[in-house]
This record gives structure tokens, C-alpha cells and sequence, in this order.
């Protein structure tokens, strides 16, 4: 197990302090609507999103990021972020990334473990608003994490907030939360790979129903979530 590897699964932790498991992404919303509502709908829910926006816009995304850091091309970080940025389509959205970046952020500063990388604290702090997909790419590269162990990671920790949301809202019993992840995770590297060899002319984020479930949450009555 090399010193990289133990990096990426703090990065990956639950416990990492960033706030994700305050967010549904629109999940909640999707369960007071009852479009998800037992364990296979919300299999198919969180698989659409996995495959669709995830494998083809922010994972493409989070791997040119990573290849930016490496290569010292701060213009490329910075457009790939205000990228990210626009994509976010409802005030909730936004602001999870934003937040979720900003936390990172400033974890990534008090770690001697990054702050030992040369640079890297100037570099991810030239950043006005920094996203979450540019502070954890910035990690994985001073951490010096290869992309094809990074990506299938990030997908992975994201899908486990997914699931660890559904278990909450739906509601849904762990066992029930351990089989999504199971099956879904067996996904994980044909889309890494995917995202791994998109063309930034197919990156797309074209999820509607995600936009429309997030800005109805943002006026939903009774709520966990932030998003």
C-alpha cells in the first residue's frame, strides 16, 4: 500500500470535513415526490445520475483538472473551475460546490501533508471560488495520485453520499444501502474509464430532471438536506 493510495482514502473518507453528507442533490426532493421510493427506484435515480452528468461532464472534468495541476497550467485550472462553476444550474447546486469547496480548501491548508508540496497552497488559493472538483483534484495531484486510481475513487465517494442520502429520505435499511453499492460500484470503472477518454466537445450536463428536483427543493417545506 504505497503513501498515495492511504491519501486518496482520507480524500474519499466520510469523515472527510467538508459537509457532503449534508447534501441530496436533489434526491430529497425526488423521495417527496415519490418518483424514488424503495430500493429499486432509487437505484435507478442515483444510476441515471452516475451515468449520465457524473461519467460525462464532472468526471471528464475532475481528470482534465488533475492533468492541469500536474502540469503546472493555472489558466487550465482556472477555466476548468469557472466551468464547473456554470454548470451548476440551481442556487443549491452552486452553493454545495462552492461550500464543499471552500472547506477543502481551507482543511488543505492545515495539512502539512499538502502544504509540504511546493506551491500548492498559493496555487489552489489564486482561485477566487474555488468548486470542490478543483480543490480535491488539487489534492490528489500534490498527494501525487495517478488519475486512473483518483477518478474511480471520486466516483465512488460520491456514490456513497448518494446511497448514505437515500438510506435517510426514501427511507431505506442498510442492507438494502449496501446492495446499491454493490451493484452501482460495479459501474464505476467501465465510466471512470469513460470520463477518462471523453473529448471536452461530448463533455455534457444536460440532466433535467436533477435541475428541476434541486430548484423544487429549494422551496420544499420539511427537509434534511441542503440540496
Amino acid at each position: 500500500m504505497s503513501l498515495a493510495r492511504i491519501r486518496l482514502l482520507q480524500l474519499t473518507s466520510p469523515t472527510l470535513p467538508v459537509g457532503a453528507f449534508t447534501y441530496s442533490q436533489g434526491l430529497e426532493w425526488a423521495a417527496e415526490a415519490g418518483t424514488v421510493s424503495d430500493e429499486t427506484s432509487a437505484g435507478d435515480w442515483i444510476g441515471g445520475l452516475m451515468h449520465g452528468a457524473l461519467a460525462r461532464f464532472e468526471g471528464p472534468l475532475a481528470a482534465a483538472l488533475l492533468a492541469a495541476w500536474n502540469s503546472d497550467d493555472d489558466e487550465r485550472v482556472a477555466s476548468l473551475n469557472d466551468l464547473f462553476l456554470a454548470s451548476r444550474e440551481t442556487a443549491e447546486l452552486r452553493a454545495e460546490t462552492e461550500q464543499m469547496g471552500y472547506s477543502l480548501t481551507r482543511l488543505l491548508r492545515d495539512l502539512p501533508a499538502f502544504r509540504a508540496a511546493p506551491g500548492r497552497v498559493e496555487r489552489l488559493a489564486a482561485l477566487d471560488t474555488p468548486s470542490y472538483p478543483a480543490a480535491w483534484t488539487a489534492a490528489a495531484s500534490a498527494w501525487q495520485i495517478p488519475v486512473g486510481e483518483a477518478l474511480p475513487a471520486y466516483f465512488w465517494a460520491w456514490l456513497e453520499n448518494q446511497v448514505m442520502a437515500a438510506i435517510k429520505v426514501v427511507p431505506l435499511g442498510q442492507s438494502a444501502g449496501q446492495r446499491l453499492l454493490s451493484r452501482l460500484g460495479d459501474d464505476i470503472p467501465a465510466l471512470a474509464d469513460t470520463a477518462l477518454t471523453l473529448p471536452d466537445d461530448a463533455w455534457s450536463n444536460f440532466t433535467p430532471g436533477l435541475a428541476l428536483a434541486s430548484s423544487q427543493h429549494e422551496t420544499q417545506y420539511s427537509r434534511l438536506f441542503r440540496s
